[in-house]
């Protein structure tokens, strides 16, 4: 009797030993999720230039200007603007959407940012936060960047789509036309950003900031491909416009996009042509137009 309630408990205990590594290594076997990885951007640096040392009395850059950033001295004249409410309900939740069509290009640019803060240049906490958000580095549709002025950087997730324009040069179709492919062409993201169809009802609401015409001078400096834009925008006052002018190169390389934008800091003060100060121009179309 005691030999039997003794195999009785041997054997028990050998199946609960069996239970136990097989649930082991039935855990063992199931892959663990894994969290995509924060987005990898590219970067623009961007500074302001003074109007009055860059810009001749025509609005266009002078010859030393054109030299020394290895500019074109034809420009590119594009046509943009913007759409929010009133209310700038899309901007207050960091989205911008633009229209912009190149005198040179048969389609409109379509294009739809979300806009992420760096607080103290802490880059890695604004990828992380984007990524909590859907932009992480699995995402396709949409291109991380970095823009660096002055004194502060922001990081932005812009997805562009393409229409066939049925205007010609930089010229812009009717607004009510341009909303028509801007909310046909709207991404999923910004449609249902905070609730279901929320970014489709912002956008229903909107209204045309703009237009714009501004010119683009390309060129090459120090290996980067350069640019400088001329932005002439409503001035405060609403009784003008002042043109905004900005030098901007854009590059993949996080290793060297330090040193080489403390080369261009350090020449365009050299020059006397750094404007200190950083300044976003759609913050300025949504404030004045």
């Amino acid at each position: 009797m005691n030999v039997l309630k003794t195999w009785k408990k041997v054997t028990a205990s050998i199946m609960l030993s069996i239970m136990t590594l097989g649930s082991g290594l039935t855990v063992l076997e199931t892959p663990q999720a894994s969290a995509a990885a924060n987005a990898v951007p590219a970067y623009e640096v961007k500074f302001l230039a003074k109007p009055e040392a860059v810009l001749n009395a025509d609005g266009k850059p002078n010859s030393d200007v054109l030299q020394t950033l290895g500019l074109d001295s034809s420009p590119r004249a594009i046509g943009v603007e913007y759409f929010d409410t009133d209310s700038l309900g899309l901007d207050e939740q960091g989205w911008n959407v633009r229209f912009r069509k190149k005198e040179d290009k048969n389609n409109y640019e379509l294009t739809y940012k979300k806009r992420y803060p760096i607080i103290n240049g802490d880059v890695e906490a604004a990828l992380t936060l984007a990524n909590q958000e859907g932009f992480d580095a699995s995402d396709d549709n949409y291109e991380a960047e970095i823009d660096w002025g002055y004194g502060k950087q922001t990081l932005s997730f812009s997805n562009t789509k393409k229409v066939d324009a049925i205007t010609s040069g930089a010229q812009l179709p009717s607004d009510s036309k341009a909303l028509e492919m801007l909310l046909d062409k709207l991404p999923g993201k910004l449609k249902n950003w905070s609730a279901s169809n929320w970014g489709k009802q912002q956008l229903s609401a909107s209204r045309a900031y703009g237009p714009i015409t501004f010119e683009r001078y390309e060129g090459t400096w120090n290996g980067q491909e350069m640019t400088l834009e001329v932005w002439p925008i409503l001035n405060e006052a609403g009784t003008g416009v002042e043109n905004i002018v900005e030098v901007s190169f854009k590059t993949d390389d996080a290793s060297t996009v330090s040193g080489l934008r403390a080369q261009l800091m350090q020449l365009l003060e050299n020059e006397n042509w750094l404007l200190p100060g950083d300044g976003l121009k759609t913050q300025l179309i949504l404030e004045r137009y």
